[in-house]
C-alpha cells in the first residue's frame, strides 16, 4: 500500500467485476424527435408512437398487422413464395448471403407480409412491408405476394389495404424487380373493375419504385405524420436540379398541401379511421368503430 493510500484510504469498496450487475440492453429507447428516454415496452404498447411528442417510430410488419387487424379469423397469404437468385447477382456480397442475413434479423422470408382478416368486423386483405428486410425493397416475391393478396380480395369480394415502408425496387433482382411495378398495377386494375376499394397507407419511408408504382393509386391515400414519401432522395434531387428544396419537402404534410395524399392519420387512430372509410366506401355499418 502506498503512503497516499494510507493517508486517504478508499471509503468505497470495489466489487469484483464478475459480480457487477449488467443492465440488459434494449430496455430503453431515446426518441429522436424530443430526446425523451422511453421504456421500450411502453413504447410498443403505444404502437411505437412517442407518448411525449407523438413521433412515429418505425414499426415491424407483424407488429403493425397485429395492432391493426381484429384478433379473430386471421390467415396469411403467399407465405410459401420464396426468393431465388435468378440473376446470380453479386455486389460487395452475394444476394443469397444478404437474404440469409435479412431472414436471421427479421424472421421473415421477404419484405412483404400479406394477411386476410377483418377491421372492426369489416373483412379485408392487408399487405404490409417489413422495412428491416433489405430496406423493404420490392423484388419478385413482394410483387407475387402483393398480387396474390389482391386476387384473394377479389375472390372474397373484400377491400384491399397496403401499408408501405420501402426504399423502392430491389437492385439485386434488376429488371425483374422493375417488372413488379406493372404486375402490381395490373392486379389493382382488376380489383378496381370489381368495384372493390383499395386503400394505400404511406409510412416512413415510402420511396422509389413502390411510390412510383402502386402507392399513390389508392382510392384513398393516407399517410402517417411526417413520413418521408417520394421517388428519389432529396440529396439526389438537389444535386440534379441545383435548387434548394423547400422546408418539409417530401414529408407527408407537404404532400398533403399539394394534393398528393388525401389525409394524414395518427397510427393510433388508423383502425378507426380506415374502418370508417371502408364503411363509407362500402356503404355498410362498421361495428364498434366509435
Amino acid at each position: 500500500m502506498s503512503w497516499l493510500e494510507k493517508l486517504l484510504p478508499a471509503k468505497i469498496a470495489q466489487t469484483d467485476p464478475s459480480e457487477r450487475r449488467q443492465v440488459p440492453e434494449g430496455l430503453w429507447i431515446k426518441c429522436p424527435a424530443c430526446e425523451t428516454v422511453l421504456y421500450k415496452t411502453d413504447l410498443e404498447h403505444n404502437q411505437n408512437v412517442c407518448p411525449s411528442c407523438s413521433h412515429h417510430h418505425r414499426i415491424g410488419a407483424r407488429a403493425r398487422l397485429d395492432a391493426f387487424l381484429d384478433a379473430e379469423g386471421r390467415y396469411e397469404v403467399g407465405q410459401e413464395v420464396l426468393p431465388v437468385d435468378a440473376l446470380k447477382f453479386k455486389d460487395s456480397r452475394k444476394y443469397p448471403e444478404r437474404l440469409k442475413e435479412a431472414l436471421e434479423n427479421t424472421g421473415e422470408t421477404d419484405a412483404l407480409v400479406v394477411m386476410g382478416g377483418s377491421v372492426h368486423s369489416i373483412s379485408v386483405v392487408v399487405a404490409c412491408f417489413e422495412f428491416e428486410f433489405m430496406g423493404g425493397s420490392m423484388g419478385s416475391v413482394v410483387g407475387e405476394r402483393f398480387v396474390r393478396g389482391v386476387e384473394t380480395a377479389i375472390e372474397q369480394k373484400v377491400p384491399f389495404i397496403c401499408f408501405t415502408a420501402t426504399g423502392g425496387a430491389r437492385m439485386q433482382e434488376g429488371l425483374l424487380s422493375l417488372m413488379q411495378m406493372a404486375k402490381t398495377n395490373a392486379a389493382l386494375t382488376r380489383l378496381a373493375k370489381k368495384s372493390l376499394p383499395y386503400i394505400s397507407v404511406l409510412t416512413d419511408p415510402t420511396m422509389g419504385g413502390v411510390s412510383a408504382g402502386f402507392a399513390f393509386v389508392g382510392d384513398v391515400v393516407i399517410a402517417e405524420p411526417k413520413a418521408l414519401i417520394g421517388f428519389a432522395g432529396p440529396r439526389v434531387i438537389e444535386s440534379t436540379v441545383r435548387v434548394t428544396l423547400p422546408e418539409g419537402f417530401q414529408r407527408a404534410e407537404f404532400l398533403q398541401t399539394k394534393g398528393a395524399i388525401d389525409f394524414i392519420s395518427d397510427r393510433r387512430e388508423l383502425r378507426k379511421t380506415i374502418a370508417s372509410t371502408l364503411a363509407m366506401l362500402l356503404r355498410q355499418p362498421a361495428d364498434a368503430v366509435s
